[in-house]
């Protein structure tokens, strides 16, 4: 429909502005131009007129959606689904969560939007969520190729806890939990204790969990597999729990090995907040799996990561699972000076103050302090090209970086703390308690 078309139907809404067939024209049109906002004052001028006009709230939701503002879609489509479940809620469903890089619940959604309309497809999600080349091989033998791919082998850049910078406490956990069982087998076996089990890091973004997952397997000299839900979601009923249980299978060749589950809580999420069965099976196939109930798991050492464990089922901290649970907090000062001295290596510096610079660098993660000395080795290379010949980064350079980059970590504390202080029954995160000197 051209713009043109656009003003007639205006025109004759106007004159009959109760004409609610006429409305839905006109707010299709609109959405079809993107024109959300416009769309979206139309949506709102038909509902308050009838506020439960199916149509209307699915076109309200769809401009939501266009607008990026996905909670208020979601508010809207949960709302409709409960009353009037349909394929097509279900894909905009899926697409909302799309949005919000929920992969699990957005391909639940659109598995159900096909079983519940097997002709119903839709591009965008075709090609966000089929995440295997199925048309080029069976999912079993490409995904296969993939995990082999995905294997870090222990001779091949290996790192160890001597490369991990301050963070002494969560190397100890590990060593107590992983690292002694494998060095002293006989011993652990003696008293029927078996070697492997589930270590959950968790803290805010940027403070070197998965680098410190991947440490411990450079201690114990084993093969490293890391894995992120885009490697196990599929879109096709069952292909997702498969894949799952592949990998594992292929971990427990390799006994010993470190299997890596990075953001954990998106494949382990809470499934009482998961409102499709598909969400559902692959989490139960995530615990059968660390239970080793299709095989022992015996050496095969798990860690996960994750920035939002209180969204995690708890039925994967239970004994045997993610049994110990580790707070990875911000850099400590001397972690932040290893940190900043590992960041400059190879680079021009000049009588570089690393105490002063770690002291004002307080709640930087790791991640924050990588950009700290990006955002200063560019300003100097554009010094550089004004005077025509390079200089050394200084003490100044890196305390001026400093102020231009806003600690991460302290966003996430705002978060954690209420969950510590409201939601802590259980004693889990005390040790956020204990970083931020608050007492219960």
């Amino acid at each position: 429909m051209k713009p043109d078309d656009i003003s007639k139907l205006r025109e004759a809404l106007a004159l009959s502005p109760d004409n609610d067939y006429l409305r839905l024209i006109l707010i299709q049109a609109l959405i079809n131009h993107q024109s959300y906002e416009d769309a979206l004052s139309e949506c709102l001028t038909l509902l308050s007129k009838n506020p439960q006009h199916l149509q209307g709230k699915l076109h309200l939701a769809t401009c939501y959606l266009g607008k990026s503002e996905t909670g208020t879609a979601i508010i809207i489509l949960e709302e409709i689904i409960d009353t009037h479940p349909s394929a097509e809620v279900y894909v905009l469903l899926a697409k909302a969560y799309l949005l919000e890089k929920d992969l699990l619940k957005a391909t639940g959604f659109y598995q159900k939007a096909k079983e519940l309309d097997s002709e119903i497809q839709d591009e965008q999600l075709d090609r966000e969520l089929t995440l295997k080349g199925m048309e080029s091989l069976p999912v079993e033998d490409d995904f296969a190729q993939q995990v082999e791919a995905s294997i870090q082998p222990k001779s091949k850049d290996k790192v160890t806890f001597a490369e991990v910078g301050g963070m002494e406490k969560e190397k100890e956990e590990i060593r107590i939990k992983i690292i002694h069982p494998l060095q002293h087998a006989d011993l652990y076996e003696a008293y029927g204790k078996k070697v492997g089990g589930g270590i959950l890091l968790y803290g805010p973004p940027g403070c070197g969990k998965t680098h410190l997952a991947k440490a411990t397997a450079g201690e114990i000299d084993s093969e490293f597999i890391s894995v992120g839900i885009n490697d196990i979601l599929d879109m096709y009923i069952g292909n997702s729990e498969r894949n799952l249980h592949q990998l594992f299978e292929k971990a427990r060749t390799l006994s010993p090995c470190v299997l890596f589950f990075d953001e954990v809580d998106a494949l382990g999420a809470n499934r009482s907040d998961l409102r499709t069965s598909a969400g559902r099976n692959i989490i139960n196939q995530f615990l059968s799996e660390l239970d080793g109930i299709h095989g022992g798991n015996d050496g095969l050492l798990i860690m996960g990561a994750t920035n939002a464990p209180w969204h995690l089922d708890p039925a994967f901290r239970r004994p045997g699972r993610f049994d110990r649970i580790i707070f990875v907090s911000p850099p400590d000062p001397e972690s932040r000076k290893a940190i900043t001295r590992v960041c400059l290596e190879k680079k021009p510096v000049e009588k570089v103050d690393f105490d002063k610079v770690a002291k004002q660098m307080k709640d930087f993660s790791g991640a924050d302090i990588k950009a700290v000395i990006d955002w200063a080795v560019e300003e100097k290379i554009k010094e550089a090209m004004k005077l025509g010949s390079p200089s050394p980064i200084t003490t100044q350079d890196l305390l001026k970086a400093s102020k231009k980059i806003k600690p991460s970590t302290k966003e996430w504390f705002v978060t954690a703390r209420n969950y510590a202080l409201y939601a802590n029954e259980s004693g889990i995160y005390d040790e956020i308690l204990e970083y931020l000197n608050i007492k219960k």
